[in-house]
């Protein structure tokens, strides 16, 4: 008999579901967006109830398009964007509108954390950076300015920990996700109410769902669950994970020899390790889905989002002619770029449009354009300062380990071999990119897999799932090239810091 897995992976406003079967092979995948509401500067919340609508959809729709029978579907594992917070009450309703990770409402908490000593104080414990979107800084914000919708909540759920808790009624935290939200003993792989007690948080002890790793069985889904969603009642549900943890094992990081970079909306680079690594210089180390195991993480929204930016505001209409030749507007664009050379432009671009990596208030810019370029030379400067972005990242992150002998690409930059080119001349590594267009839900598969006894390990599994599609090897006759294309990357931001704050 088949035998199948389903990932289902809930982004900041995508809802995605995959089928998979146990050699990595996607059947089918569907998806179905929800609203991102922004009621006030700085709020991003969505309604937690179209949110199990979304992912009912897609479920239902997967299962159709892959055409198998629900019952041969041995799990379910989640995964989903960090941070933001999703409030359930003691009838199980959302208390609170579903929080994306986006959210700026409690900045002014964490500028007092950092500069009353609080940060550092819990540094050792929390292994991270502390940012608005976490939970630790929303609570706060929700204890002094919204105590009631404390006062009615019973469980803080991150967003896969919701959605499987709609599934199967059962109330659990998972480690990956809930060790990069500063609420979370990193060091000891446990809660901490000392912890808590330095964020004035101490009250929420008991609203934090018990802990459970990424494989273990979670429950299963329930009678009404599988009514909605066309899933067979009794299917075991993993815990799942982060989704910066999805990605990595979805592109077969099981040891240390690799690392993972994805580029997606977030310039996200990682990898794993044995030793924890604490240091106020890096963003995240958190806990990795395989057991005794750390994730390092560098990130900034700094990535492929920019290139989504510039098409729809410079190229979906005005060169509509031009594109309904191509393949795609993403197709186009990458014809464009394959026309020019690195050595023909020295264009700058700071891919800051949506966040940054170097100060505050940095903002997007190209500098040193002519009257002679073309948009393929702006392209270019794009894609190049996006890869910049990446590496300045994993320049930190090499100052705590070796270069590795491959980096493994996951996200929308992965779908531009030429994009990948840059990536492995800029970085000078070979970068590899794997098979499958939804890694998110792979990875969560992956843990379905090892949940329900198909795989004996994720180092297994990820030999199973895992497929590596192509590798580009770095040119390098383009080495001196881009070394001074990234010192000028970097000396324009120092240029430029003086002059971000009058903007």
């Amino acid at each position: 008999m088949a035998k199948y897995l389903l990932g289902i992976d809930n982004g900041g406003t995508m809802s995605k579901a995959a089928i998979y079967d146990l050699k990595g092979h996607e059947l089918a995948v569907s998806s179905c967006k929800t609203e991102m509401l922004m009621p006030q500067p700085g709020f991003t919340e969505r309604d937690m109830d179209e949110l199990w609508q979304a992912n009912v959809r897609s479920i239902k729709e997967v299962i159709a398009k892959a055409q198998i029978d629900a019952k041969d579907i041995a799990g379910i594992a989640t995964t989903g964007h960090g941070n933001g917070m999703y409030l359930v009450d003691e009838a199980g309703r959302p208390a609170y509108y579903g929080i994306i990770s986006t959210d700026t409402r409690a900045k002014d908490y964490v500028t007092q954390w950092y500069a009353d000593g609080t940060f550092d104080a819990v540094l050792p414990k929390t292994m991270q950076s502390i940012w608005a979107g976490q939970p630790v800084a929303l609570l706060a914000w929700f204890r002094d300015h919204q105590p009631e919708v404390l006062e009615k909540t019973k469980w803080i759920f991150m967003c896969k920990d919701y959605i499987r808790y709609c599934f199967t009624g059962q109330a659990y935290a998972e480690i990956t996700d809930m060790s990069g939200t500063n609420l979370m003993n990193v060091r000891d792989v446990k809660y901490d109410e000392t912890l808590l007690k330095r964020f004035g948080l101490e009250k929420v002890f008991a609203k934090l769902p018990s802990l459970k790793y990424s494989a273990e069985i979670c429950g299963f889904v329930t009678p009404q669950a599988a009514a909605l969603t066309g899933l067979n009642a009794g299917t075991p549900v993993a815990g799942g994970l982060f989704d910066i943890d999805a990605s990595a094992i979805a592109t077969g990081i099981t040891d240390d020899d690799k690392l993972c970079m994805i580029a997606g909306t977030w310039s996200i680079n990682e990898y794993i390790s044995k030793k924890p690594i604490v240091s106020k210089n890096l963003f995240m180390t958190s806990l990795y889905c395989m057991e005794g195991y750390w994730l390092t993480t560098e990130a900034s929204a700094t990535s492929a989002s920019n290139l989504e930016w510039f098409v729809t505001q410079f190229m979906r209409e005005a060169n509509i002619t031009e594109v309904k030749e191509s393949p795609g507007v993403f197709d186009y664009v990458n014809e464009l770029l394959a026309t020019t050379r690195p050595e023909e432009a020295n264009i700058i671009f700071l891919p800051f449009l949506f966040g940054n990596n170097v100060d505050a208030a940095a903002k997007a810019c190209f500098v040193g354009l002519n009257g002679w370029h073309t948009k393929a030379h702006v392209l270019r400067a794009l894609y190049e300062g996006v890869v910049f972005c990446h590496k300045a990242h994993i320049d930190k992150l090499l100052a705590y380990r070796e270069k590795p002998k491959a980096i493994r690409i996951a996200g929308g930059a992965a779908r531009s071999k030429v994009w990948v080119q840059i990536f492995a001349d800029v970085l000078q590594i070979p970068i590899e990119v794997t098979n499958g267009t939804e890694l998110g839900a792979l990875g969560a598969a992956i843990c379905a897999g090892i949940a329900t006894g198909d795989f004996k390990s994720f180092h297994l599994a990820a030999d199973s799932m895992v497929h590596v599609a192509y590798t580009c090897f770095p040119n390098t006759d383009h080495q001196k090239i881009y070394l001074r294309k990234y010192q000028l990357y970097q000396e324009t931001i120092s240029a430029l810091t003086p002059i971000w704050q009058q903007l």
